[in-house]
């Protein structure tokens, strides 16, 4: 018996509209932190893509769809630039540190403040936004902080002590702030400085034991 080849063919055709897919976003995420949500139509969007409208509408029901698979692109993409760089410290405190600087100055990328910072809350709502981020930003936050809890200096204390999940929220919440002030700043770039510096004294206030890295 022959196989059939229309097997073959839905894959050809998954491919094709993962492809198509994936255009759109990319097209949106370009759109959305150049222009904002509010002034992008999703028919620039298409064009920009090289797509149809009506092919835009059979992968999105609507702009506002698109608009959320371009946040979680931007989360999914932050996410793994912070591990990037975490990985490069030699240890977990090092890399906490450094994760959480080079998310405030991602905050400083003005598509990445656009989309994250600005927009998605007045688009997705606040609830949306971080049930996202929480799989996302939160979750390496969090590792990066459990992690540094581990590292607990024989005699410095218990760094374990209390809830390490609350404190991991609580410091996303000033992370997540932070970056709000930055993004309306006048001059980001010269708020950057005085920001990393007192969110690194929130940080060592909530995740180091006291005698640790930054105690008595």
């Amino acid at each position: 018996m022959i196989p059939s080849a229309r097997p073959t063919a839905r894959r050809t055709q998954a491919e094709r509209s993962d492809t198509t897919t994936a255009q759109l976003v990319a097209a949106a995420q370009r759109l959305f932190g150049l222009e904002g949500y509010a002034t992008t139509s999703i028919v620039a969007v298409a064009a920009a893509a090289g797509v149809t409208k009506g092919a835009a509408y059979h992968h999105f029901e609507g702009k506002a769809a698109l608009f959320h698979a371009v946040f979680v692109r931007e989360q999914e993409e932050i996410a793994a630039e912070l591990e990037r760089v975490a990985a490069e410290e030699p240890d977990a405190w090092s890399a906490l540190r450094r994760g959480c600087r080079r998310f405030l100055e991602h905050c400083l990328d003005p598509g990445f403040r656009r989309i994250v910072l600005l927009d998605a809350p007045a688009v997705l709502g606040w609830e949306t936004v971080r049930e996202i981020e929480y799989a996302h930003t939160l979750r390496v936050l969090t590792d990066g902080m459990r992690a540094a809890a581990a590292l607990d200096p024989i005699g410095a204390g218990d760094a374990g002590e209390g809830d390490l999940d609350v404190r991991c929220q609580m410091m996303f919440g000033a992370l997540c702030e932070a970056g709000m002030l930055l993004a309306r700043s006048s001059d980001p770039a010269s708020a950057l400085t005085s920001v990393t510096a007192e969110a690194e004294r929130l940080l060592s206030a909530l995740a180091a034991p006291q005698g640790g890295p930054d105690g008595p």
